[in-house]
Formats: structure tokens, C-alpha cells, sequence
């Protein structure tokens, strides 16, 4: 039964055209409330008389009162029925309502540089791309997944001019990416003594735009290096994209597709050729130098055009931090002014920054915590908590389970927040077994299972019996998780089902500290029982969501 919709169909019947129900952060005031404000000048009345009226008039089995609280209507579903209701819906498998929309969705992530491994910015992006790519499959979408690898320009120029003068043709010894990252803060280091080494930067770059074979020798053996790394890398975050575009391969065909639309730009005295955009109340933009040269958002023009011929999605999202706020802003402008067809289909997932509890990570400097060693620390963390907690495992057992609690870890801690903020990365708190953070998702999961395990369903328990307040909060909290599930993918913002799983889970923790299950009087520990397999259901699912195991053990 949908209750919102029921309590809708009463109150047009009562003469309200287009009731708007809102649903109230404290059960005190009902499941569900209508706030009569905009009521007030249709009917002539104050919101506290319509309230009264309506709340007087209405009546329906499902419903054990209705309350008129000032200008509200406050509406308590009975609850019996709303346990009976949610559970059944869960064990029936209809409870999130899966598979309406059909379209055609392109997420473009992580695009990094091949001149150094990826960091914690990059994993941010990693978690927030991958996770909108689960929540939209699993509405029905087509989703393409697709990277930008951006792998030339006078930033990769900059490693490869430092380990020309200072690497002496050494190989890797370590993983590659992390060895070309090395000689990108090398060059940092060394320019402090060296000034010229800018401009011997730039005219590398000018060799390699010019075909030179050394520098595009050197290009791809320090590209490969890099690639091959940062392979390993998804890999370990189970990461894969269905397509994959390099920078180098397209960049050409943005300065060709900017001339062929030249008549839509201007020309200043140097013959750089700008996109006037002043009617979009945006900074002009530069596309070609005076020397003819393109700069990056040329290839995005370009890259933009092809992903719509060979894709033809419906939306394209760019997951790429909030520093690129006017970059993609400039970017739809240039586009629409080209006269590119789609450009409502355009959204920039903009996000905030991660910073460490010491302060904002700089990769110039080489004080940046890297993709890899984030994650090996969570997972050493992790197998050592794991291994206090169960000194009969085996290290295999333990070694399995932390890569999984430490994923946990790090996707929930990036899932949590609106992407619109900045925060606070600290690795210890995100593996804590308490609080709001993955693991103690998973802990819950693994605390239901184990109950479980030893104790089979009964075939239909009375969980109209499920009235207490405790088992009562439970069952609200996991009748919330579609309208959030549903929320996050319509403001492809995975954080609002990320809270309500935590919302879940602190009201299971609260009841199972109350209500004893297993030495209840038999009916009772039925329903508990119920209650029991719906939680672990709900939070199967939504950990699933976010890209995060639910163990059976912990």
C-alpha cells in the first residue's frame, strides 16, 4: 500500500485539489504531514481552521489518527498495518521499485594525467562516478562509462624533461606510476634552481606536437608506465570503463572542428580565435593561441561531439571537482553557440575537495596520499582489528575480509557527503566499527546474518505484533530508503541513500539493545525475526548500491 497516495486520494475527496504531503523528521508529528498554508487564500480560512476541518473529517482503517498541530495536518499510520505493509513488501521483493527509467546515461571519470599515480582526489571521483553508474542501472538506465586519460601537454612534458636529465634511463622498480610521478615532483624541486627548465618544458612539448622521435620515444615509454599503473589502480577499486579516450588522439580534431566553426568566434589582433560569450554572462574564452595551438577545453569541445555520435546518450554527466566550475559552464556555452544540439542533456557533477586531517594534499610538493597507499593502509588497518576480533581465522580469511571492510571504508566515507562539500579524510575514523561509517554498515549486516544463521524463519509470522516504539522506528527507517534511494538518483546524489542506510542501521542497533529476539515469547521472536531479515535485506541492497560488500561475518 502506498500511504502517501491513499492519504492524497482522502484529502481530494474533502475538496483538496493538489494535496503536497511532506514527511515529518519526527514520528511525534506523524508519518505523514500537509502543511495548509497555500490552502489559506483558495479557501478563505486560516491554515489552523483548514487543519482543524480536515483533520476532523478524514478517517480510514490504515490510519490510527489523524491530528490537526497549528497549520499541519498530521497523519499516524496504524501500526500494525505499517509493519505488516513494509515487511511483506520486503520479502516479496517489491519494496524498491527498480527498472522506470529508460535511458541512455554517459558518466565520464576519473580523467587523470599520466605524469603521476592517482591520489585521494582521484578516488573521490572514482567512488562518486562508479556509484552513479550502480544507482542509475539499477533504475533502468543504459549507462556508458568512460574515461578522458589526458596524456600530453606541458605538465606530462615536465616528468619526462626530469627523468631525461636526472633518471638515467632507469627502469621501474616499484609500481610505474608511482615511479613517473616521482620525476614530476623531481621537476618541481629542480625549476626552484632552475627557471629555465619551464621553458625547456614548453619546447619539449613543441617536439612532440612536431613529431620529434625522441620525445615521442621517451613520451610513450613513460605513458606506458603510467597507464600500466593506473590500470592496476581501478583494478583494485573495481574500476573498469567501457570506453577509454586519450587526449593525445583527439586533440587535432577539436583545433579542426574550431576552425570549421570559426565564423562563430572572433579573431583578436594576435590571430588567437575566442568564443565571445558575454550573452551567456560568462568570460570570454580562448580556443586556438596565436601560434594556432589548442588548449584543453578544445579537446573537450571535440570529445564532446564524438561521445554524442557514437553514444547518443540522453545525458552526459562530467564527475570533475568544483575548481572546474567555469570550465564546464564556458564548455555548454561554446557548445550551444556552435550550435551543438543537447545541451539540457549536459551536467557537470561538480564536487568538493578532500583534504587530509594536516591539511589540503599538493602534488607539486609530493605530500599527497596516493589512490594505492590509502587503500593497502585501510587494509592493513583492517586485518589487524579483524584479527583482535577473531583469533581463529586464518590469514586468508582475515586477509579476504579487510580488503572488503577497507573498501568499505573508503566508498562509504566518499558516499556520505553532498558532493557540493569539502571534507576531512582521516583513515582511522572511517574503518571505526561505530559511528557513521561503513564498516559499522557492514558490522550490522554481519551481526543480523549471524542471528540468522542459527535460527530459521517461521513461514508467516504475525509482524503485526511489531508495535512497539523500537520496532516501530526500524520499520519507518526502512520504508524511507526507496524515497532516498529515488532522491539520488534524481540529483544523482548517492549521499541521501548512503544517510538513510545509517539511519537504518542506528535504529536496528537501538531496538536490538531493547527488545530481546531470541527470548521473546515465540510469536514475538517470529516477528523479530521477520523484522530481522528485512533490515539485513534493505541493507544488502543498499551497501550493493554504493559498491560495498555486505559480509556474512565479521
Amino acid at each position: 500500500m502506498d500511504f502517501a497516495k491513499q492519504i492524497q486520494t482522502l484529502l481530494k475527496e474533502k475538496g483538496v485539489a493538489q494535496p503536497t504531503l511532506e514527511v515529518p523528521p519526527d514520528y511525534a508529528m506523524g508519518d505523514f504531514a500537509l502543511p495548509c498554508f497555500l490552502l489559506a487564500k483558495e479557501l478563505k480560512k486560516s491554515p489552523q481552521q483548514i487543519a482543524s476541518e480536515l483533520a476532523a473529517g478524514i478517517h480510514a482503517e490504515f490510519l490510527e489518527r489523524v491530528e490537526a498541530k497549528g497549520p499541519y495536518v498530521n497523519f499516524f499510520v496504524r501500526p500494525s498495518i505499517l509493519a505488516k505493509t513494509v515487511l511483506t513488501a520486503i520479502s516479496q521483493q517489491q519494496f524498491w521499485e527498480f527498472g522506470k527509467q529508460q535511458r541512455r546515461v554517459l558518466i565520464e571519470y576519473p580523467s587523470p594525467n599520466t605524469n603521476k599515480p592517482l591520489h585521494l582526489g582521484h578516488v573521490r571521483n572514482l567512488v562518486l562516478g562508479s556509484t552513479l553508474a550502480r544507482l542509475l542501472l539499477r533504475d533502468g538506465a543504459t549507462v556508458i562509462q568512460v574515461n578522458l586519460t589526458n596524456d600530453r601537454g606541458v605538465h606530462i612534458c615536465k616528468s619526462m624533461l626530469a627523468y631525461k636529465l636526472f633518471g638515467n634511463n632507469a627502469e621501474p622498480r616499484e609500481k610505474s606510476d608511482h615511479f613517473v610521478g616521482e620525476y614530476y615532483v623531481r621537476f618541481q624541486k629542480e625549476v626552484e634552481k632552475d627557471p629555465t627548465l619551464e621553458q625547456q618544458a614548453q619546447a619539449m612539448l613543441v617536439d612532440w606536437e612536431n613529431g620529434d622521435p625522441s620525445t615521442i620515444a621517451l613520451w610513450m615509454k613513460m605513458n606506458a608506465w603510467a597507464l600500466a599503473g593506473q590500470q592496476e589502480t581501478y583494478q583494485r577499486y573495481g574500476i573498469s570503463f567501457d570506453k577509454e579516450y586519450f587526449e593525445s588522439e583527439i586533440y587535432q580534431e577539436g583545433k579542426k572542428i574550431i576552425l570549421e566553426h570559426k565564423e562563430k568566434f572572433l579573431q583578436d589582433e594576435t590571430g588567437a580565435i575566442i568564443a565571445p560569450l558575454a550573452k551567456y554572462k560568462l568570460p570570454d574564452k580562448v580556443l586556438l593561441r596565436k601560434d594556432g595551438t589548442s588548449i584543453y577545453i578544445t579537446q573537450d569541445i571535440a570529445l564532446t561531439i564524438q561521445k554524442m555520435k557514437e553514444f547518443n546518450p540522453d545525458l552526459q554527466i562530467w564527475v570533475v571537482g568544483n575548481e572546474q566550475n567555469l570550465h564546464f559552464a564556458q564548455l555548454f556555452a561554446i557548445l550551444d553557440l556552435m550550435g551543438v544540439k543537447g545541451k539540457e542533456s549536459f551536467y557537470h557533477l561538480s564536487y568538493g575537495m578532500v583534504s587530509l586531517p594536516d591539511g589540503k594534499m599538493k602534488s607539486r610538493e609530493g605530500r599527497v596520499v596516493d589512490a594505492d597507499d590509502i587503500l593497502t593502509e585501510l587494509e592493513v588497518m583492517a586485518a589487524q582489528e579483524i584479527a583482535k576480533r577473531h583469533d581463529d581465522w586464518d590469514e586468508e580469511r582475515i586477509r579476504t575480509t579487510a580488503k572488503s571492510v577497507a573498501m568499505g571504508a573508503i566508498r562509504f566515507f566518499m558516499n556520505k557527503y553532498d558532493p557540493a562539500g569539502d571534507f576531512v579524510f582521516d583513515p582511522k575514523s572511517s574503518l571505526s566499527f561505530e559511528g557513521d561509517t561503513g564498516p559499522y554498515l557492514q558490522y550490522t549486516h554481519a551481526r543480523i546474518c549471524s542471528i540468522l544463521a542459527k535460527h530459521k524463519l517461521a513461514a508467516n509470522p504475525d509482524v503485526s505484533l511489531l508495535c512497539m516504539s523500537e520496532e516501530q522506528e526500524v520499520i519507518r527507517q526502512l520504508r524511507k530508503a526507496p524515497a532516498l534511494y529515488n532522491k539520488a538518483v534524481i540529483e544523482l546524489k548517492p549521499h541521501h541513500l548512503a544517510v538513510q542506510l545509517l539511519e537504518i542501521a542506528r535504529a536496528f542497533n537501538g531496538f536490538y539493545h531493547a527488545c530481546p529476539v531470541l527470548s521473546a515469547e515465540p510469536s514475538v521472536r517470529d516477528a523479530r525475526l521477520q523484522l530481522l531479515d528485512a533490515t539485513r535485506s534493505v541493507l544488502s541492497e543498499g551497501l550493493n548500491l554504493l559498491g560495498i560488500d555486505a559480509p556474512m561475518e565479521m
